[in-house]
């Protein structure tokens, strides 16, 4: 049992080894996806999205998620990507990035921010998983803990069926709470990262983001421990946000054309006091960019496709 679960802890160690590094931020990623089969998926999610969901006619609304998209694009530095900026006619308070550039907002989430700004921190997250690969990244992960498992089946085969079961309940506690979970918290606090980085280069002011999810904290229903979710609470993403905002003001200083809050949303309903969603969303997971399960669920295994990452009240 020793020499088995030894060979569990050094198995999941070679998961954290990189063979890629993700912009701005330099963490070293394991990455065995090609690109051009993460972009595949991509694409047929985006295009199945589409065909389910109509999309809105608010032209104000669709004009300004444009406007925001595509000045962030601009600094995005991925000239491969084909670019597209929807906004889908429906409640669900959530946005996605999908690999490519394909971003939905859903009407639902505009009552949430308060401008351009509180816009652009939600889509430069949601550009920063997709900038950062972290779906394939995740798929990768998968794999690789798929793999160690099979390992951990074969060298245990020959011990007692109570035995076996035991070992492989370890081995699927060890891989969840010691890297799915782990490196999820590490993609959505990485996000906020590089979309911090984003929004500066873009002329929108950093400063809004931990004002963003310190309001938020207050208004999301009852979450797990931290240890036990895919987010960093909003709580902690706010004060990472405020020890980079230093840096990020030095860049949007730098910045040539500077929009600042840009315009305000205008719109009916504001959540600035807790507010419930009777529904259970099915759009993306906002936050997670999609990369990332519900938090009451288990790990799905298909990280670009938005509708199986919902929160059931509030985007993440």
């Amino acid at each position: 049992m020793r020499r088995l679960l030894l060979i569990i802890i050094v198995s999941l160690s070679t998961v954290s080894m990189g063979c890629r590094s993700a912009p701005i931020t330099g963490r070293k990623q394991l990455m065995t996806m090609p690109e051009q089969q993460e972009l595949s998926l991509g694409d047929t999610t985006y295009r199945e999205i589409l065909s389910e969901h109509p999309a809105s006619t608010d032209q104000a609304a669709i004009r300004m998620v444009n406007r925001v998209g595509q000045r962030l694009a601009a600094v995005a530095d991925e000239p491969d990507f084909q670019w597209e900026f929807r906004v889908i006619a429906s409640d669900d308070q959530n946005a996605f990035c999908l690999p490519g550039g394909k971003v939905g907002v859903y009407e639902g989430l505009l009552p949430l921010c308060h401008n351009e700004a509180e816009l652009a921190v939600v889509i430069a997250h949601e550009v920063a998983h997709a900038l950062a690969r972290h779906g394939g990244e995740r798929m990768s992960h998968e794999n690789a803990v798929n793999v160690v498992g099979d390992f951990v089946k074969y060298f245990s085969k020959s011990r007692e069926e109570a035995t076996q079961k035991r070992i492989h309940q370890a081995y699927g506690v060890a891989s969840k709470y010691g890297v799915v979970l782990p490196y999820s918290r590490t993609h959505e606090s990485e996000a906020d990262s590089i979309g911090l980085t984003l929004m500066a280069k873009a002329g929108y002011d950093p400063s809004v983001a931990p004002g963003f999810w310190e309001r938020f904290a207050n208004v999301a229903g009852p979450k797990p421990p931290e240890f036990f979710s895919t987010h960093p609470s909003d709580l902690k993403r706010a004060e990472q946000l405020r020890e980079q905002l230093e840096e990020a003001m030095v860049l949007y200083d730098a910045t040539p054309q500077k929009f600042g809050l840009g315009e305000p949303l205008q719109v009916a309903r504001r959540f600035d006091a807790p507010a419930t969603n009777p529904t259970n969303s099915g759009a993306a997971n906002f936050g997670a960019a999609g990369f990332g399960p519900n938090e009451q669920s288990q790990p799905q295994r298909d990280p670009f496709n938005p509708r199986i990452r919902a929160a059931p009240t509030i985007i993440r």
